[in-house]
């Protein structure tokens, strides 16, 4: 089996100057350092700048960025990563709409 996208979704977040992209991959081995079938990069952007951003970079295993700090993250499954990200998403566009 080749690796197989499952989605790639990018959308424009109200105010201006916001978007959030994730992109998911189901892959035949895991990723480096991972132990589960997906290879994902999910990203929350502001004015330029990425703010949020959660990946499984190969090595690295399951991580997301918030600003500078880079912590684990525990991945459950794949609705559960999407779940996870949109309600980070959701706090960071309340922060940063109050800016």
């Amino acid at each position: 089996m080749d690796a197989e996208l499952v989605f790639s979704r990018l959308d424009e977040l109200p105010p201006e100057k916001m978007f959030q992209q994730m992109v998911l991959w189901r892959v035949p081995t895991p990723v480096r350092a991972s132990k589960h079938s997906y290879n994902y990069r999910f990203a929350f952007v502001v004015d330029g700048v990425c703010v949020l951003r959660y990946d499984n970079e190969a090595g690295k295993g399951d991580h997301k960025h918030v600003g500078e700090s880079q912590l684990p993250y525990r991945f459950v499954d794949a609705d559960t990563l999407i779940t996870d990200f949109l309600a980070d998403v959701a706090r960071l566009r309340n922060e940063y709409g109050r800016r």
